[in-house]
Formats: structure tokens, C-alpha cells, sequence
């Protein structure tokens, strides 16, 4: 079972993740409000989730940087990953832990050394790339400050139809807004990059950067990932 696009789906025989979204599924007929559910990540344990840096142009002016060349990756671990509406855990290793809202690609076909990377896209969906910024900038490597369980949620669903914005809210109030445009890299541009390094299998995740406007989280606060024709990713921060 699966959601797709807002509907309750039910996988039968599918090759790959993109048969679902090419007639590999069937409707089940039953319907439930989404305050009756618990809805699950759109992916659970893809065999790598790759993000990318500096990928939008206000961000790089704002973090007082060049513009990358090439797009820069670094990888966040499947167990990070969480679903709407579960904590964000802000670990008592880090005192700055940060919201960064995105657009997420999910790969559908496997891909390698590819020149096509728009056909590899299964879909779209919202991701926050929860960071310990203190951790960030004391280690030179990002994997401890971006690797954190629950430092990853992911959702609602995973759409076909390309997003055009992102915007991110902290209690209700918009911190960033920005148009996918400002990104240096686009969706195939870095899924064709990413596949001459690395063959990218069905169910991997490409988190593909954050805009200006990034700021710290505290305990109680409630952040809201939104793409346009999407959703909404919600979920509340605790510190244990």
C-alpha cells in the first residue's frame, strides 16, 4: 500500500518504483480522512539519500560563499529519515540545530553515467534538512552535523508534477520563499552529476538544496516544508 499523489494505492507486480505511477497500481476503493491515519515516509530506507550544497543563489550570497562549479554532495543516513508529523530531535550533542526546507527528488529507474536525468525521476516531494549549524562549522566533514536520527523528515507524498517554489514556516510564520529557478543546478543537471559518481537505484533520495532564510529551532517549535502542488511536511522539534 502506498500514497500517491493523495490517493490510497495498492502496488501489484511492479518492476520499480516508477511502474506505480505508470499503471503498476490499483486503487483500493477505501477511503480515510488523513486525521484517521498515520502517514508514513513516501521512502523508508532508500539505499542512499544524496543532498546537495549551496544550491541556491540567495543562500550562497547569504552564507558568503562562490558559486560552486560543480554541485557539492554529501550523503544523509536512511535512519534519519522520518515522516509528517513525527518529533525532530534535537540531540544534546549540538546547542544550534536549524530548519532547511527543500524540494526532494526520488529516483525511479536506475541510473548510471546517464544523459537523460529527468527520465530517471520517479517524483517530487518536501524534505527538511534538519542540520546541527554548530556541529557544521566545528567539523570538517557534515556527515555528524546532518546525520542525526529524525534529521530528515520526509513527505507527505511523492507527486509526479514538478514543484516551481518551496516555502518554509516556523510557528506559522514564513522564514523562506523561494522559486526552484534560483537554484544553480537543476533536477536532470544533478541527477546525471550524481550518476558519474554513483549509480542511483530506485528509492533514492536527491535533496536538491535550500534557499536563503535558514535560522535555528527550539523545543516546542512546529516547522512546515510546503511545495506548490505537493503539500505540507510538518513536524514538531523536542529536546530530550
Amino acid at each position: 500500500m502506498g500514497l500517491v499523489d493523495g490517493r490510497s494505492v495498492e502496488v501489484t507486480g511492479a518492476k520499480g518504483l516508477s511502474d506505480v505511477l505508470r499503471g503498476g497500481c490499483r486503487g483500493t476503493g477505501v477511503s480515510h480522512g488523513l486525521d484517521e491515519l498515520k502517514v508514513l515516509p513516501p521512502v523508508h530506507n532508500p539505499s542512499k539519500m544524496i543532498c546537495i550544497g549551496l544550491n541556491y543563489r540567495s543562500h550562497i550570497r547569504e552564507m558568503g560563499w562562490e558559486t560552486p562549479k560543480t554541485p557539492i554532495i554529501f550523503t544523509k543516513p536512511s535512519s534519519s529519515i522520518i515522516g509528517p508529523g513525527e518529533n525532530i530531535v534535537m540531540p544534546r550533542a549540538s546547542t544550534r540545530v536549524d530548519f532547511e526546507g527543500e524540494c526532494a527528488l526520488i529516483i525511479g529507474t536506475r541510473a548510471k553515467d546517464v544523459a537523460d536525468g529527468e527520465a530517471h525521476i520517479l517524483g517530487y516531494t518536501c524534505l527538511n534538512d534538519v542540520t546541527a549549524r554548530d556541529l557544521q562549522k566545528t567539523d570538517p566533514d557534515w556527515t555528524r552535523a546532518k546525520g542525526f536520527d529524525t534529521f530528515a523528515p520526509i513527505g507527505p507524498l511523492i507527486s509526479p508534477s514538478a514543484p516551481t517554489k518551496v516555502e518554509t514556516r516556523l510557528n506559522g510564520q514564513v522564514v523562506q520563499r523561494s522559486p526552484l529557478s534560483d537554484r544553480v543546478f537543476g533536477d536532470a543537471a544533478l541527477v546525471e552529476y550524481i550518476s558519474t559518481v554513483m549509480t542511483l537505484e530506485p528509492g533514492d533520495v536527491i535533496a536538491t538544496g535550500t534557499p536563503s532564510g535558514i535560522a535555528p529551532m527550539k523545543h516546542g517549535d512546529i516547522v512546515e516544508v510546503e511545495l506548490d502542488g505537493i503539500g505540507c511536511l510538518r513536524n514538531p522539534v523536542v529536546r530530550v
